[in-house]
C-alpha cells in the first residue's frame, strides 16, 4: 500500500493493467510463400513479404514478435526478425547455394510473439505456412565436349550430310545456360560444315589424291553465349574409291653404308579390290644408269682390276690416260664421268693413232678385244658406220685388216686373214642385233676370237652372231698397216673415215689368250643391285618364281597367289657390298601386271616409283707415321744394300664414327669425353697406289736410284715403276703389303760425297685418288765426317736402319788423348800403312760393284723395254732416263702414274 501511496496515477493503472491483461492472440501469417535466390547470394526475395501479424498489438510483448522458426534442418535457410512491433522478417541463406547441388527447396516457417513479457514466456506461434524457395542459375561454367576428339572416314568424291557429329555439354543448371546453342568450325578453308546440332558435312567432293586426312577445330556456345574453352580436333580421313595397286610403300628407303642387305617395301601389299586373280607378274628395276658406267662397281683402274680379276697378262690398252708417253690420246676429249672414270668422247670427229711400237704384233687365232661403250643410234635415216677400232692400210690401199664398228644399232667385227695362211673363203663379218648397242647405257662388251668362232660378251652375257658373211683373204703385200681409235684410217687419201660417235673407256687388246667368263663377269660385276632377303624363310608353300638379270638390277617375280605375291614383294632388298659406296639416289621402279581367270588383263596396276638413298659413307683417314729424320754414313749410300729409306713406316686407316653408331657398346655412366675417343675407330681397306716423290733436285741417274727388290712384290697384287722424280707402287693391295714393300725401297748414291741431304716425300690413295693420306716428308742426311776405319767396318757388317752415333769412348780408343801418352813414329806409320791399304781395296770394291751395276741396267734396258720384270734375283733398276711409267711436270714434280686410267 505503500507503494501506491509514492507512484503516480499513471504508473498505478499501469501495474493493474499487467495484473489483469493476458496474451490471448497468436501471431498470424500467410499460408504460402514464394521464393527466389540467386546461387553464390544469401537473400532470398519472397512472395508475399515475410510479416508476421499479432491482435495484441499494441500491447507490449504480447502483439510483438520475436522470432520466426523453420521446420526443416536440411534447408539452408533462416528466417531473421527485422522489426518485432512491424513483424516484418527476413529470409535468408545460411551458406551460399549452388544451383547446380539443389534449385529449389520447400520448408515450413511459423512466427513467435515475445509472450506475456521479457524473455518471450507464454509466447504464441502462428500457424505453419509452406514456403517453396527457387534457386536461380548462374553462367558459371563453359561448355565442354563429351570427348577429347573425333574420328570419322570418308571416301573420296561424295557428299555427306552429316559425316559425324559432335556434342558438348554444359553444367550450369538452368535450360538458358546448360543448352549448347551453337556449333562452329574455326578452322579456315576446309571444305567442310557443322549446324547446330553438332554435324558436321563436307561441302565439297574429297579427292585422296589431293588430300588423305583433315583436321578441324570444333568450339561450342552455350544459350548463355559463354564459348567453351578448348576446342575439339575432328579427325577425318579420306579412302580412295577402291582402286587397284600397291599401298604401304615410301617413296624413299635410306641405305647406310655396311649394313648389308635392307628390305625395300616391309609393308607393301596389293589391292585388288576383291577381284579373282589366276597369276600376278611384278617386275622391280633398280635404275643406276647414272651412277659411273651403269652402277657402282670398284672404281680402281683397269690394270688393277685385271689383276683382281685375275685376268691373263699381257693386254694393251689403247686409251690410256694422256701422258709424255701415250701421247696418242693427249688431243681426244675425256670425260671424267660421274666417279672419275677416265672415259673418251667422241662426238664424229676425233679419232686417234696407236704408235706402231704399241699396237699387237702377234695377233694369232686366239686373242681379246673388251671395251666399255655407251652409244646411241646414230643421225640420219641411213647412218654410215661408226668405228671403234681399225686396223687397216697406212698407205696406197684402203684394206681394213680387223676392225670393230657399229652399223644401225648392229654390232660388226670384221677379221680378215692374210692370204698367205690359207687360200680359201672364210668368216670374215660378224653381226649381231643387240638392244644394249643404241640404249644409250654402259655396258662392257668383250670379243673372244678363237678363230673360225668368235663369241661376244656384253655385261657378262654371251651372245652368238646372227649373221657370218665369208670373204677372200687380203692378198699380201709389204704395205704397212695402221691401227686407230674412234674411226678408220683411209690410207689413199689419206684421211679418217667412219667416224664413232659415243663413249669409250678401257679398249685393250689381248693377243694369244682368250678370256675366261669368270674373268668377264667379274670385271663388270655391279656391287649394288637387288636381293631377296632372308630366301631361305619364305615357306615352302609360297610357290612364287624368281627372275634376275645377269647384273641383278631387275628382278621379277611371278606367282598365282596374292598373298603369296604380297610375301615375296616384301622380301625384296637392296645391297651395296662395296666399302666406300658412291652416295646418291638410285631409284626403283615397280610394273605388275595382273591376268583374271578367262581374261588377259582385268585388272589395271599402275606403276609406281621410288628412290633408294644411299647415304654418304664414313670417309676413311690414311695415316702414314715413322721416322721422319734420319743419318747415314756415306759410305752405306753406295754400298750393295743401300740405305732403306722407309724402314719404320706404318700405314692406318681410321673413321670417325657418328655419336650413337653403336650405343650397346657402351654403359649409361660412360662420360661424353670417353665416347668420343671410342668413335674413333681403324678399319682395314686396301691401297691402290703409294708414291715416293723426289722433293728439291731430280735424281741424277747417273750416281743415284730409287730400287726394289723383285723379291718384295712376289705373292702381292703389286707393281712398281720409277724415274728421276721417285717412285711408284701401285696395285690394289692391303695396307699391309704396301708396309712391307715400301719398308724395302733402298735409295743408292755412288757419290755421296756431293750431296749433304735429301729429301722425299710419300703419299699413298685409296679409290685412285678418291682418299689420300697425309703427306709423309722423309730428310735422309749424310754423315761426311766419318773415318776411313768406320767405312771399312759399315762394308763388312751389315747396314745399319739407324742413325749412326759414335760413342765418344770409341772415338778415345781410336785417337787416344795426349794425357794417355803420344805414339810413337812406328805406330804412326804402321797405322798410315794400313789406312792406305783399306782405302785402295775400298776403291777397287766400289769400282767393281758399279761395273756390275750398270752391266745390269744394260741387260735389264735390252731384255725389258716394256719394264716387265725378269726372273732373276737381281733388284729392280728400270733405266730413269727412259719416257715411260713415272715423269714429271714443270711445277711440283709430281709422280705420273701413266698406267692409271681408272676412276675414283
Amino acid at each position: 500500500m505503500y507503494a501506491y501511496k509514492t507512484g503516480t496515477v499513471a504508473e498505478v493503472f499501469h501495474f493493474f493493467s499487467f495484473l489483469f491483461t493476458v496474451n490471448k492472440h497468436k501471431p498470424w501469417i500467410e499460408t504460402s510463400y514464394h521464393g527466389v535466390i540467386t546461387e553464390n547470394t544469401d537473400i532470398v526475395l519472397l512472395d508475399p513479404p515475410l510479416v508476421a501479424l499479432d491482435k495484441d498489438a499494441p500491447i507490449p510483448y504480447a502483439g510483438e514478435i520475436c522470432a520466426f522458426t523453420i521446420h526443416g534442418l536440411e534447408a539452408p535457410f533462416e528466417a531473421v526478425v527485422l522489426n518485432g512491433t512491424s513483424g516484418e522478417g527476413q529470409l535468408r541463406a545460411r551458406s551460399l547455394v549452388d544451383c547446380e547441388l539443389q534449385k529449389e527447396y520447400t520448408f515450413i516457417i511459423q512466427a513467435h510473439d515475445c509472450g506475456s513479457g521479457p524473455g518471450g514466456t507464454e509466447g504464441k506461434k502462428s500457424h505453419k505456412a509452406v514456403v517453396h524457395i527457387q534457386v536461380n542459375d548462374v553462367n558459371e561454367f563453359a561448355p565442354v565436349f563429351r570427348e577429347p576428339q573425333y574420328h570419322a572416314a570418308v571416301t573420296e568424291g561424295k557428299i555427306y550430310d552429316s559425316i559425324l557429329q559432335v556434342e558438348a555439354t554444359d553444367q550450369d543448371c538452368s535450360p538458358q545456360y546448360s543448352q549448347i546453342c551453337n556449333y562452329q568450325i574455326t578452322t579456315t578453308d576446309t571444305p567442310f560444315a557443322i549446324d547446330r546440332n553438332g554435324n558436321i558435312r563436307n561441302t565439297e567432293k574429297l579427292s585422296y589424291d589431293r588430300q588423305q586426312q583433315y583436321e578441324i577445330q570444333v568450339t561450342a556456345w552455350d544459350c548463355g553465349q559463354k564459348r567453351a574453352l578448348h576446342s575439339v580436333p575432328v579427325h577425318i580421313d579420306v579412302k580412295p574409291v577402291c582402286k587397284p595397286g600397291w599401298q604401304g610403300w615410301n617413296k624413299r628407303v635410306d641405305y647406310e653404308p655396311g649394313t648389308g642387305s635392307k628390305q625395300l617395301f616391309p609393308k607393301m601389299h596389293l589391292e585388288t579390290c576383291g577381284g579373282p586373280l589366276s597369276s600376278v607378274r611384278t617386275t622391280v628395276e633398280l635404275q643406276t644408269s647414272h651412277i659411273g658406267k651403269g652402277c657402282d662397281r670398284e672404281t680402281y683402274s683397269e690394270k688393277s682390276l685385271q689383276k683382281l680379276c685375275g685376268a691373263s697378262s699381257g693386254s694393251t690398252d689403247l686409251l690410256p690416260a694422256p701422258s709424255a708417253a701415250t701421247n696418242w690420246t693427249a688431243s681426244l676429249v675425256t670425260d671424267s664421268g660421274r666417279d672419275s672414270d677416265l672415259i673418251f668422247r667422241f662426238d664424229g670427229r676425233q679419232a686417234a693413232k696407236i704408235p706402231d711400237w704399241v699396237v699387237p704384233q702377234n695377233l694369232t687365232d686366239q686373242f681379246t678385244i673388251a671395251t666399255w661403250m655407251k652409244h646411241g643410234p646414230s643421225p640420219g635415216l641411213r647412218a654410215e658406220k661408226e668405228t671403234l677400232l681399225c686396223n687397216s692400210d697406212k698407205t696406197e690401199m684402203n684394206r681394213h685388216h680387223y676392225s670393230l664398228y657399229v652399223h644401225n644399232c648392229r654390232l660388226v667385227f670384221l677379221l680378215r686373214r692374210d692370204f698367205t695362211l690359207v687360200d680359201t673363203f672364210r668368216p670374215a663379218e660378224f653381226h649381231w642385233k643387240l638392244e644394249q648397242i643404241c640404249d644409250k647405257e654402259w655396258h662392257y662388251y668383250v670379243i673372244n676370237v678363237e678363230f673360225p668362232v668368235v663369241t661376244l660378251y656384253v655385261d657378262g652375257v654371251t651372245y652368238d652372231p646372227y649373221l657370218v658373211t665369208d670373204d677372200w683373204p687380203i692378198h699380201p703385200s709389204q704395205i704397212d698397216v695402221q691401227l686407230t681409235v674412234g674411226a678408220c684410217w683411209q690410207g689413199e687419201r689419206p684421211r679418217f673415215t667412219q667416224y664413232f660417235r659415243g663413249s669409250l673407256s678401257g679398249l685393250t687388246i689381248r693377243p694369244g689368250k682368250i678370256e675366261s667368263q669368270k674373268v668377264i663377269s667379274c670385271l663388270q660385276a655391279c656391287k649394288e643391285g637387288l636381293d631377296i632377303n632372308s630366301l631361305e624363310s619364305l615357306d615352302k608353300n609360297i610357290k612364287v618364281k624368281f627372275h634376275f638379270n645377269p647384273a641383278q638390277s631387275i628382278l621379277v617375280m611371278e606367282g598365282e597367289d596374292l598373298e603369296n605375291m604380297n610375301t615375296a614383294v616384301r622380301k625384296v632388298s637392296y645391297i651395296n657390298s662395296r666399302q666406300f659406296p658412291t652416295p646418291g639416289i638410285r631409284r626403283l621402279h615397280i610394273s605388275t601386271t595382273v591376268q583374271c581367270f578367262g581374261e588377259d588383263t582385268c585388272i589395271t596396276i599402275p606403276d609406281i616409283d621410288a628412290v633408294v638413298m644411299v647415304l654418304q659413307p664414313s670417309e676413311p683417314r690414311i695415316t702414314i707415321t715413322g721416322v721422319e729424320r734420319v743419318s747415314w754414313p756415306a759410305t752405306d749410300f753406295r754400298a750393295p744394300e743401300g740405305i732403306s729409306l722407309f724402314q719404320d713406316l706404318h700405314i692406318i686407316s681410321t673413321v670417325t664414327r657418328k655419336p650413337g653408331a653403336d650405343p650397346d657398346s657402351y654403359g649409361e655412366d660412360t662420360p661424353t669425353r670417353f665416347l668420343a675417343v671410342r668413335l674413333l675407330e681403324e678399319i682395314i681397306h686396301n691401297l691402290d697406289y703409294c708414291d715416293i716423290l723426289v722433293l728439291g733436285e731430280e735424281l741424277r741417274p747417273d750416281q743415284e736410284s730409287l730400287q726394289l727388290q723383285r723379291s718384295a712384290l712376289l705373292g702381292k697384287h703389286l707393281d712398281a715403276t720409277n724415274s728421276t722424280s721417285g717412285m711408284s707402287v701401285y696395285g690394289v693391295d692391303s695396307m699391309s703389303n704396301y708396309e712391307q714393300v715400301i719398308r724395302q725401297v733402298r735409295y743408292y748414291n755412288w757419290q755421296p760425297g756431293q750431296v749433304t741431304e735429301r729429301r722425299f716425300r710419300l703419299t699413298c690413295s685409296e679409290l685412285n685418288g678418291r682418299y689420300t693420306s697425309n703427306e709423309f716428308n722423309l730428310e735422309v742426311s749424310v754423315l761426311h765426317s766419318s773415318e776411313t776405319g768406320e767405312h771399312v767396318s759399315h762394308m763388312v757388317a751389315p747396314p745399319q736402319y739407324m742413325q749412326v752415333v759414335h760413342h765418344p769412348s770409341m772415338l778415345h780408343d781410336l785417337y787416344p788423348s795426349h794425357s794417355s801418352g803420344v805414339p810413337s813414329a812406328a805406330t804412326v806409320v804402321i797405322v798410315m800403312c794400313i789406312a792406305a791399304l783399306v782405302v785402295v781395296v775400298v776403291l777397287g770394291i766400289y769400282r767393281i760393284h758399279l761395273t756390275h751395276q750398270q752391266e745390269v741396267k744394260l741387260n735389264e734396258t735390252a731384255k725389258e723395254g716394256d719394264e716387265s720384270w725378269d726372273n732373276s734375283a737381281l733388284t729392280i733398276t728400270v733405266n730413269p732416263m727412259e719416257v715411260g711409267g713415272l715423269g714429271t711436270d714443270g711445277r711440283d714434280k709430281k709422280v705420273k702414274r701413266i698406267w692409271k686410267g681408272g676412276d675414283k
